[in-house]
């Protein structure tokens, strides 16, 4: 499969982060062709586009845009999602540090579709350089007047906000993210109502993904079928793949949809030399794990759903057969326990046992009825918690036991890891018994 790069096709020049290579480059024409259509003309070719959200679920955005109510009397508004923190995702920030202005551009695109007159984008607010790149972008577009009142004589006005995150994980889920937005805690509400019902300030709210955001303006530059001649039918589109761990030339990889591990493998340098794949996650570490039976699983919502797990994130973590598969787990339910937001009790007490137990096995304490009591816990979360995050801890130890069961029996019977036993004294901080 050739890869013809389109979000990230100039990442590489001088600058490309500004106003004047942006335009250079076609940039703000999809705009004008979308105000030259009506909001719902807008929708449709979205809709018809066949546009996937490329935050994790997948779901249509033309067709979230459509929920929202119109003629309500109440004001609607906008809200990106930039608050990228699942484990080994890296796709938004590399966008947004090399081309803010497609996302400025999308934003103002969907925000005429929906009738927002507000947008917001919720930044992940450890990355300082992304928070101010933005910030720069936004201005520019106030100065060239793509921004603010009657934007290119529509009519139509927009405000746009950049607002800092103060760096929890749980406020990637797009209801926490709106509780933190409106200044209280983040922490996930209960639905229904939806966003597209109640949402921020309990307005009619879209939540979006930067990348989703970001492919609209190519979708109105080119049309329809130039969108729907990449990809699979039911997932169209190009999109970035994350490659990182024991990959040769780790990075970002744009593709269209449908391309399998193995064909990136070879764009990436393949894994690292002298070893070979173990296991790896199709869209971050919150993912069912795939192994190396899996190399030909077309990375699509539907190719990756049929082999038993989720595209997410498209983050691709590689690892090789030095890794120890137990060790890895822990490293992942160890972030997901610190991360709970502690609202509901299956995730906040789960996550916080299935560590210790995790813990207790690397330290070469654990027995045979520790492995029946991941999966019980395990079960115990997942489906039952207040959000994904608890599916996501699940996710790992579930699949894991799948193809790895035999690991997990010998740190019992081993008493400890069977690989490096220095490795596993650093990872819980503990002299091994």
């Amino acid at each position: 499969m050739a890869l013809s790069p389109v979000l990230s096709r100039y990442w590489d020049e001088p600058s490309s982060w500004t106003l004047e290579s942006y335009l250079r480059h076609g940039g703000y024409t999809g705009l004008t062709t979308a105000l030259a259509m009506s909001p719902d003309e807008v929708i449709g070719t979205v809709k018809d586009a066949g546009l996937r959200g490329r935050g994790g679920a997948g779901f249509p955005t033309g067709l979230k845009w459509s929920f929202i109510p119109q003629g309500d009397g109440k004001p609607h508004y906008l809200v990106v999602n930039a608050d990228e923190s699942e484990p080994g995702t890296c796709k938004d920030m590399p966008l947004l540090m090399a081309t803010p202005h497609v996302l400025v551009e999308g934003i103002i695109i969907a925000a005429y579709a929906i009738r927002a007159s507000r947008a917001f984008v919720y930044v992940r607010g450890e990355v300082i350089p992304v928070v101010r790149r933005l910030h720069t972008a936004v201005a520019e577009a106030y100065a060239a007047g793509y921004l603010g009142t009657d934007i290119g004589g529509s009519g139509f006005d927009l405000e746009l906000i950049v607002h800092a995150g103060a760096g929890a994980y749980i406020c990637g889920e797009e209801t926490a993210l709106l509780d933190s937005l409106e200044g209280k805690r983040g922490q996930p509400r209960l639905r229904p109502p939806f966003p597209a019902v109640a949402g921020l300030y309990a307005c009619p709210t879209v939540v979006n993904n930067v990348e989703s955001i970001a492919s609209v303006p190519l979708i109105l530059q080119n049309g329809i079928e130039w969108f729907r001649s990449m990809g699979s039918e039911k997932s169209p589109g190009f999109t970035l793949y994350s490659l990182s761990g024991h990959v040769n030339n780790p990075g970002q990889y744009e593709a269209p949809l449908g391309i399998t591990l193995r064909e990136l493998l070879e764009y990436g340098g393949g894994v690292r030399t002298g070893h070979r794949l173990k296991f790896w996650t199709p869209g971050g570490s919150s993912t069912p794990m795939f192994t190396d039976e899996h190399l030909d699983v077309p990375l699509d919502y539907e190719g990756v759903a049929a082999a038993g797990s989720m595209l997410g994130t498209k983050a691709l973590q590689i690892f090789d057969e030095t890794t120890c598969v137990v060790r890895a787990v822990l490293r992942w339910t160890e972030f997901y326990a610190h991360e709970s937001c502690g609202k509901c009790t299956p995730c906040r007490e789960g996550t916080y046992w299935l560590v210790q137990i995790l813990q207790r096995m690397e330290r070469g304490e654990g027995n045979d009825s520790d492995l029946q009591k991941l999966l019980d816990i395990s079960e115990s979360i997942l489906g039952k918690s207040f959000c994904a995050l608890g599916d996501g801890a699940a996710s790992p130890i579930v699949s894991s036991f799948t193809y790895f069961r035999d690991e997990y029996v010998a740190h019992v019977e081993n008493r400890g890891c069977p690989f490096d036993p220095r490795l596993a004294e650093l990872m819980v901080g503990e002299p091994m018994s």
